[in-house]
């Protein structure tokens, strides 16, 4: 019901979706850490005209990445993308498996399955903020802890059409399951 849903209602239109080139999805998970997608996009079409592949940004000195990061806050995650496109292209690969990707800088168990699912159809949970509110109000949890949730968002992954149940997940946090007036 949740991929008939996201394929009917969801976002379609994001610069990132469409892709399943890593380096764009991996950017694009960094930027929307604690950011609504509305911020990101215009941050986000920059810094691709700036860094279009992964060499690019890891040739980059900090500082041009940092001032391309200017004004989208919590600059440590700049900081982490560009260490990890310096890793990334001295490995000489991306890694593919969230396990691999939680080893690079500033990627933690979330953003890692979110690059796996969209990049590279991995199945993998997501548990982010819209997730947990999604999660947590459909199975009338009171107060639920991460690990519950954590455990809960894997017993719930489907088989097939990861990218859109997970993209629907997000979105119906974002769209419709709201902080403030859920409808």
């Amino acid at each position: 019901m949740l991929v008939a849903w996201q394929h009917q209602h969801g976002r379609h239109d994001l610069p990132w979706q469409g892709t399943q080139e890593p380096y764009r999805i991996w950017v694009s998970e960094i930027m929307l850490q604690q950011t609504q997608v509305g911020t990101v996009i215009p941050f986000y079409q920059r810094f691709m005209t700036a860094f279009p592949d992964v060499v690019d940004l890891a040739r980059a000195d900090l500082e041009t990445v940092l001032g391309h990061w200017a004004g989208l806050g919590y600059y440590a995650r700049g900081r982490h993308l560009h260490r990890a496109a310096q890793e990334i292209v001295q490995q000489g690969f991306f890694p593919r498996s969230p396990e691999e990707l939680q080893k690079l800088p500033g990627i933690g168990r979330s953003t890692a399955a979110a690059i796996a699912v969209f990049a590279f159809g991995r199945r993998a949970a997501i548990l982010d903020g819209n997730v947990k509110r999604v999660l947590g109000r459909f199975f009338a949890l009171d107060n639920p802890g991460d690990a519950e949730l954590w455990a809960l968002a894997e017993s719930q992954l489907p088989d097939r059409h990861l990218e859109a149940y997970t993209q629907g997940l997000m979105d119906l946090g974002s769209l419709l399951c709201t902080r403030a007036r859920p409808q």
